[in-house]
């Protein structure tokens, strides 16, 4: 599938760039950082011509109006600073932010049985900011899921950023990738993916719903694996609101502990539904935080999808 994953660039940039950004902020402090970053958002929104048409294409839908080009820098740099703000999170500066937990209670009932569950969201605000639920609710693990290719630039970046970081991350794409998510949910911990974008290479199975006034499809890979193990799933997503805040959103999306295999068909149709209901909603509250840089609409088309993946591995990427 052609199209321009801006956004994936950017995280792959030059390791020794981001150790110096890493120096600066540590060092002097987030406002300094931040002024580095408008400088870098100012670069990328005059020189980076196809993102900023997607950029423009999407806002027009989630703003319901003309998108002008404060619209697009602002778009821009709400991805900046969620990009930087994750060198503070890695270094467990928590207490740098004003960060607000709704819905945690959806948390704490999927896993009221002993079991794991897992954690959908998308590219929409920072996932990172998600792992401050661990402070509040210390029991709660999370472990995240991507594609060995992108778990190998992740563990280069938390390297860069602090290398003692730690995290769960499970490898998509080989044979006992399953088997690794199904040892997570049985210990308790939640499972993170973020499951609105696919590969063609990945053959996962697409399904297109309206999304924001026109047909977008969606992978079906996550939700069929949550239904072949039988698990509930929770919509999880960490919006940017500007300057130190962030709201991080738990939604129940649907649960699969008792759908038998005959049911799951229409329960994960169902579930895709609600899914892309939710991100909808939440694209019209935080319209700046979509992190997809490329035409969506075109650039996920249910026409191109390849071979089913039985196994259920090949599920999305990570941003």
């Amino acid at each position: 599938m052609e199209r321009d994953d801006w956004a994936d660039r950017q995280e792959r940039s030059n390791l020794a760039l981001l150790r110096f950004m890493t120096w600066i902020s540590l060092s002097f402090g987030r406002r300094a950082g931040r002024v580095l970053l408008r400088l870098i958002t100012a670069y990328f929104v005059l020189f980076s011509p196809s993102a900023r048409r997607a950029s423009r294409s999407y806002l027009n839908r989630a703003l319901g109006r003309h998108a002008g080009w404060r619209d697009g820098y602002r778009h821009v740099f709400s991805f900046a600073s969620t990009i930087h703000d994750r060198i503070y999170l890695l270094n467990e500066r928590f207490d740098l932010f004003d960060i607000r937990i709704h819905g945690v209670e959806h948390v704490e009932a999927a896993l009221s049985d002993g079991q794991g569950a897992f954690l959908m969201g998308a590219h929409l605000g920072s996932f990172e900011v998600v792992r401050a639920i661990g402070r509040a609710q210390p029991h709660i693990r999370i472990a995240i899921t991507m594609y060995e290719e992108n778990a190998r630039k992740i563990n280069a970046i938390l390297a860069a950023v602090n290398p003692s970081a730690q995290h769960d991350v499970i490898g998509l794409g080989k044979v006992d990738a399953m088997l690794k998510v199904r040892e997570r949910l049985e210990s308790g911990s939640l499972v993170g993916m973020l499951a609105d974008r696919t590969l063609r290479q990945a053959g996962d199975t697409l399904k297109e719903r309206d999304f924001l006034g026109a047909p977008a499809a969606f992978p079906l890979g996550p939700l069929h694996m949550a239904a072949v193990l039988k698990r509930p799933v929770i919509f999880m997503t960490g919006l940017y609101r500007g300057g130190n805040r962030y709201d991080i959103h738990f939604e129940p999306l649907a649960d699969f502990s008792s759908i038998e295999r005959r049911e799951r068909p229409a329960a994960v149709d169902a579930a895709l539904t609600r899914y892309v209901s939710l991100l909808e909603h939440y694209c019209r509250i935080a319209p700046y935080n979509w992190f997809n840089y490329f035409d969506f609409w075109q650039g996920n088309r249910a026409s191109e999808t390849v071979r089913a993946d039985t196994r259920g591995l090949q599920v999305t990427r990570d941003s």
